[in-house]
C-alpha cells in the first residue's frame, strides 16, 4: 500500500545526476511545450479572470508569464497553470482508467522555483518528480469512474513538486501531501454534461492548491500523514486499493504524448485521420451525409457523448471536448488550431450543420487496442452519391510511439508565443530551455 512516506522518500531519491541524458531532453521538450501553449493562451477571457484575482491576493516572489507582473508562489501558479492548461493544447499521460495533463505542473514549477531561486538542475528534479508520480497515479489509481476529476491527482504532483523546490524534509514532504490530498479533491462535474470553463481552469485551481499545501508544510503545518491508508482516507474514498512503482529514473515521461491539435486528447489520432481524408480526395462538406467514428470506451465516454450530448456546441469548452464538432470542423477547414475555437467558427451554419451529421460508436477491440498502447480511429465519410471515404489510425503524429522531436515542437512553439513575444525573444526562451 502507497504511503505519504514511500512519496515522500521518492521526492528525496531524485536526483539530477542520476537521470538519463533522454529523461531530461525529454523534460526539456515537455518545459519547452508547455511555455509555448501557455504563452498563446494570454488575454483569454477566463486566463484574464485569473490574472485580476490573483493580483487582488498581491505577492512578488513570482511572475506571471508575459504580464510584467508578480504574484505569490501559489498565485503564479495558478495563472500560469491556467495558462498551460487553457487552450487544450496540453500534454497527456496515456493510461486505461485516466488520462491527465503533466504538463499542469510546469507553472507551479516554474513559479516555486523562480520564488526560491532554484538551479536549472532543480527545476527539471522538480519536472521530473511531477511527471513520474503523475504517470504512477493515472496508471495504478485512476478516479475518473469513481466521480472525481484527474486534478485530483494534479494536486498531490504538484505538492511533491513544490516541497522539493522548497527542499523540505521527509516528514515536511509527508504534510505537504497530506494536506494537498486531503483537501483538494475535485468532481468529475467539471467534465460531464453541459461543460463551461472552469473546466481550462481546474488545474490551475490545482495548482495553486497544491503548492500553498508545500508552503504550509514549510512553515510547520501539519497535515494527515494516513492521508491514503487511513480510515475514511484517500484509498478508502477517493480511488480504492492501489500500489504505485516509483522510479527515481523518472522514465514515465518517455509516455506522454504531444498534441498535434488543439483538441482533446482522446480526439488526436480522429482529428489527424479526418484531415488526411479531406485533403487526400478534396471533400467538400457540402457533399457529405454522415462521419463516422469507430473509437475505444475512454473517446466514448468524454468527448463521444457519453458524458452528455456532443452534438450542442455553443462555446470554446463545449467544442474542444466534443467529437462532432472537431471532426467537423477539421473536415471543413483541413486544420484544428485556436482558429478553429474562434466564437464566429463555432456557431458558423456549415460547421454546426456537419457536425449533426457525426455518430461515435465505442469498439471494444479499439478499446483494447488503446489499452495496449495505441490511440486507434477508424472514420469513413459518406458522401450524397454514395462514395465513402475510409480511414484507419493507430496513432498520431506526437503520440509516444511516434514523438515530435525538438524541430517539430519549435514549429508549434513559434506561432503560439508570437501573440506576445518577438522572434529574438523566442529563440532566447528555446536557447534558455535546451540550457
Amino acid at each position: 500500500m502507497t504511503t505519504t512516506a514511500e512519496i515522500a522518500e521518492f521526492v528525496e531519491a531524485v536526483e539530477y545526476d542520476d537521470l538519463s541524458g533522454e529523461v531530461i531532453d525529454q523534460l526539456k521538450r515537455r518545459l519547452l511545450d508547455s511555455v509555448g501553449i501557455g504563452l498563446g493562451a494570454v488575454g483569454e477571457p477566463p486566463v484574464a479572470a485569473v490574472r485580476r484575482t490573483v493580483g487582488r491576493e498581491g505577492g512578488d516572489t513570482a511572475s506571471l508569464w508575459a504580464a510584467g507582473e508578480t504574484a505569490s508562489p501559489a498565485g503564479a501558479a495558478m495563472y500560469n497553470t491556467t495558462l498551460t492548461r487553457y487552450l487544450d493544447f496540453m500534454d497527456s499521460f496515456l493510461a486505461p482508467g485516466e488520462t491527465p495533463h503533466p504538463s499542469d505542473n510546469i507553472g507551479t514549477i516554474v513559479a516555486v522555483g523562480e520564488a526560491v531561486g532554484a538551479t536549472g538542475e532543480e527545476l527539471i528534479e522538480a519536472t521530473a518528480i511531477a511527471y513520474e508520480l503523475q504517470g504512477e497515479l493515472a496508471w495504478n489509481a485512476p478516479v475518473r469512474d469513481r466521480g472525481f476529476d484527474h486534478v485530483t491527482h494534479t494536486v498531490i504532483t504538484q505538492a511533491a513538486a513544490a516541497a522539493a523546490l522548497l527542499e523540505l524534509d521527509h516528514e515536511a514532504i509527508r504534510d505537504a501531501v497530506g494536506i494537498a490530498g486531503t483537501a483538494h479533491n475535485a468532481l468529475r462535474v467539471t467534465r460531464t454534461g453541459g461543460i463551461n470553463e472552469w473546466k481550462g481552469v481546474a488545474a490551475g485551481n490545482a495548482a495553486r492548491n497544491g503548492a500553498y499545501a508545500a508552503l504550509l508544510a514549510d512553515e510547520g503545518m501539519e497535515g494527515p500523514k494516513n492521508l491514503f491508508e487511513g480510515q475514511k482516507g484517500w484509498q478508502q474514498i477517493i480511488s480504492g486499493e492501489f500500489e504505485l512503482d516509483l522510479d527515481p529514473a523518472c522514465r514515465r515521461v518517455e509516455d506522454v504524448m504531444a498534441k498535434r491539435y488543439v483538441a482533446e486528447t482522446y480526439a488526436q489520432s480522429a482529428v489527424e485521420g479526418i484531415i488526411e481524408l479531406a485533403e487526400t480526395h478534396d471533400i467538400d462538406g457540402e457533399t457529405v451525409t454522415e462521419i463516422h467514428l469507430e473509437t475505444f470506451h475512454g473517446a466514448k465516454l468524454i468527448i463521444g457523448g457519453g458524458e452528455g450530448d456532443r452534438h450542442a456546441v455553443e462555446t470554446k469548452a463545449q467544442a474542444d471536448h466534443s467529437l462532432p464538432y472537431m471532426l467537423a470542423a477539421a473536415l471543413l477547414d483541413r486544420e484544428m488550431h485556436t482558429a478553429q475555437y474562434e466564437p464566429a467558427r463555432i456557431q458558423s451554419p456549415d460547421v454546426q450543420e456537419l457536425l449533426q451529421t457525426v455518430t461515435v460508436t465505442e469498439d471494444p477491440g479499439l478499446t483494447e487496442r488503446f489499452e495496449n498502447g495505441e490511440m486507434p480511429a477508424v472514420i469513413d465519410v459518406e458522401l450524397k452519391d454514395g462514395t465513402v471515404h475510409h480511414v484507419e489510425k493507430d496513432a498520431f503524429r506526437g503520440h509516444p510511439t511516434n514523438p515530435m522531436d525538438w524541430a517539430e515542437l519549435e514549429e508549434k512553439f513559434h506561432p503560439m508565443a508570437a501573440t506576445v513575444f518577438d522572434r529574438e525573444r523566442r529563440e532566447e526562451i528555446v536557447d534558455a530551455i535546451k540550457r
